[in-house]
């Protein structure tokens, strides 16, 4: 069963805490979206908040896929550029899928909603994202039409003598 994908999602108690159990499972199980484990929701509620304050500034939007069973399955944040040069073209951050969905398209699904969500805003022309080299994510951003733009080795410190490189991908969104 696909996903269903909403976007800009009324923030309750029950968005909150499956974005948070999202997260923290996500990073567990590996995933590089900021933390590296072991992690609990409460170690990124922080981190959450920031964006949950992006988000009623105006300068980020949220999209949920859920499950068949109305749970938080995947997300990404679409966040705005506010330099007055650089407003065609927006980041997604955080971007995850439950370890539990892996393997299903879920990702290639959530890769195609946050493009059609970025075509939706006024001016968007392109997304760019960073992820953590070493974990596979640049090919499969590759995969779903991103380009590498850059890269900064060792810019990211996973852990002493772990350090990986910090890739930049784009996606140019065609009309």
């Amino acid at each position: 069963m696909a996903l269903i994908f909403e976007l800009d999602p009324k923030v309750d108690a029950a968005l909150r805490d499956g974005l948070l159990a999202l997260w923290a499972d996500v990073t567990n199980a590996g995933g590089a979206v900021g933390f590296v484990p072991p992690v609990t929701p409460e170690d990124i509620r922080p981190e959450l908040l920031k964006h949950f304050t992006a988000m009623a500034e105006g300068r980020s939007r949220l999209l949920v896929g859920y499950d068949e069973t109305g749970a938080v399955a995947a997300t990404a944040f679409l966040t705005l550029n506010t330099h007055r040069l650089m407003r065609h073209w927006l980041w997604l951050y955080t971007v995850m899928v439950h370890p539990g969905h892996q393997g299903k398209g879920y990702g290639r699904d959530l890769m195609a909603a946050a493009a059609d969500a970025a075509r939706g805003l006024d001016g968007i022309e392109a997304i760019r994202l960073t992820c953590r080299g070493g974990t596979g994510a640049d090919t499969f951003y590759a995969a779903c039409g991103y380009k590498e733009v850059g890269r900064v080795p060792d810019a990211i410190r996973v852990s002493p003598g772990d350090d990986r490189d910090d890739i930049t991908m784009l996606l140019p969104l065609h009309r």
